[in-house]
């Protein structure tokens, strides 16, 4: 991999590769089915654990039905607060920000909080392309960075690596990035995490900048809110002297009181913790009390969009808790670099196509990237249906339609690559609008079945690639109905 998500193939290539890889599906099956069962008993040990669900999908949606009022609600708060708003209509426009208020500064390398908003945007190359270098301080994330590859998961970027690997990937590269790895470095967890620890020790006592996302922005107070597990956070929070935070705009909350909910929903599902160990808060700035600068970089980026779609607006309703892609049987197989985009798994076969539009095969493959078995929905803690949504959007890919794209109103073709599908639904359609067509069809199948091939010719066999093709009975329901129970089925009868 490279670091980079441009370009990437459709659903199914990128899945045909990573299946294959019998290291990856062994580290992603114990890694997701240890932080499944840690999940079900955290959330098993609270009686209202539905109720909590349901109030915390009532609150993103009211605040998504109102987001206009509470974004305004937000910036008036930071401002009066002593930070400053900048509005960042799409990636491009965030990044420009960013670098420009680095570039002000007059420092030339920034500390970075796990931030999945500026994965998105791939603010890590914006800053490298005008002579900044960006340090992350998420110990996956340095695993990632160290390594010049892509996240593969929301919670855990680094779960398709497994220790010895990271023990190398430490060894080769920590010396590029500053301090080098132990001579006598080991694959045992705490010696990793030490390395780590000493590596990073000397980028937060020198940063004099900090990039950050957030978790919760708070409208009433200007408050942001950045839950981890490490104390990183932490460190790039309170120790540089300008704080940079970039948060979709999806992540506000109207009031203080709304975060109870969302911080007993967000670390049962995540980390599987009943609070994180780390919950940081902060509200513009204080004199003689962690950074003297905070700038808050509110991003669009296709979400205005996504809240014009009736059906796929509850996609914003996501807390990043990665409990959908740790109960996804199709994720588990394929890994999270499949999916092209940040956010991989069901979460990301929804939102990616929305905040980026059906731009390319890769987006159009995503709604397909699904068995539809639901447990995504189940484990959601902000009852986010993503079948529904998944089911949605393919409709969209194969019969077009009015969409939203950019803020405007727009007609979108279906997609080319399905033309044969459309014909052969057409087809299907008719065949069952004329019940004689539908049982001498029926019957000519039962009679030829010794000479069916084992897969579909032609267009169809993307399809029967990866599915068995199911066997056709010796006589259909209505002729078994006919000659069991004497019912209605033969020809002339009516149907």
């Amino acid at each position: 991999m490279t670091g980079t998500y441009l370009g990437m193939p459709s659903f199914p290539r990128a899945a045909d590769a990573s299946t294959r890889d019998h290291r990856l599906r062994a580290n992603l099956r114990r890694a997701t089915r240890t932080i499944r069962a840690k999940r079900d008993r955290a959330v098993a040990e609270l009686d209202d654990w539905e109720r909590l669900r349901a109030a915390g999908a009532a609150v993103k949606d009211r605040t998504l039905r109102h987001l206009d009022h509470y974004l305004l609600q937000l910036e008036e708060s930071v401002t009066g607060a002593g930070g400053t708003v900048h509005w960042a209509a799409d990636a491009a426009e965030a990044n420009r920000i960013v670098t420009g208020l680095v570039l002000a500064t007059g420092e030339r390398e920034v500390v970075k909080v796990k931030s999945m908003a500026t994965q998105e945007t791939g603010l890590n190359a914006a800053l490298a392309a005008a002579g900044i270098r960006a340090y992350e301080t998420d110990l996956a994330e340095l695993i990632v960075q160290l390594g010049d590859d892509l996240p593969s998961h929301i919670l855990v970027p680094a779960i398709h690596r497994n220790r010895a690997e990271i023990r190398d990937i430490f060894r080769r590269r920590m010396a590029d990035w500053g301090l080098p790895a132990p001579e006598a470095l080991t694959d045992r967890p705490a010696d990793l995490a030490e390395a780590a620890r000493l590596h990073l020790r000397e980028k937060f006592l020198r940063a004099k900048v900090a990039v950050s996302g957030a978790n919760f922005a708070v409208a009433e107070t200007g408050t942001l809110v950045v839950v981890e597990s490490e104390g990183n956070g932490r460190m790039c929070l309170t120790l540089p002297e300008t704080l940079i935070s970039v948060v979709g705009i999806e992540k506000v909350v109207p009031a203080w009181r709304d975060l109870e909910i969302f911080l007993q929903l967000l670390p049962r599902s995540s980390t599987a913790e009943r609070m994180n160990p780390y919950t940081s808060m902060w509200t513009g700035t204080t004199d003689g009390d962690g950074p003297r600068a905070f700038h808050l970089v509110l991003l669009d980026n296709g979400r205005t969009d996504t809240l014009a779609d009736p059906t796929g607006r509850q996609a914003l309703r996501c807390i990043r808790c990665s409990a959908c892609l740790n109960v996804c049987p199709v994720y588990e197989r394929a890994g999270g670099h499949a999916y092209g985009s940040p956010y991989p798994g069901p979460i990301g076969a929804v939102l990616t196509p929305q905040l980026r539009g059906l731009a390319s095969p890769l987006e159009e493959s995503l709604p397909y990237a699904s068995s539809l078995c639901g447990a995504c929905f189940e484990a959601c803690p902000v009852a986010i249906d993503i079948p529904e949504i998944l089911v949605h959007l393919r409709e969209r890919v194969v019969e077009g339609g009015t969409v939203t794209l950019r803020g405007t109103r727009t007609v979108i073709k279906p997609a080319k690559r399905h033309a044969t599908e459309r014909a052969v639904m057409r087809a299907a359609g008719w065949a069952f609008d004329h019940p004689r067509v539908l049982r001498r069809g029926q019957r000519l199948l039962a009679r030829t079945r010794g000479l069916h091939p084992g897969r579909l010719p032609g267009p169809g066999r993307a399809w029967s690639d990866t599915r068995d093709l199911p066997e056709v009975p010796p006589e259909s329901f209505r002729d078994w109905w006919a000659r069991t129970r004497g019912g209605p089925g033969r020809e002339g009868e009516p149907s």
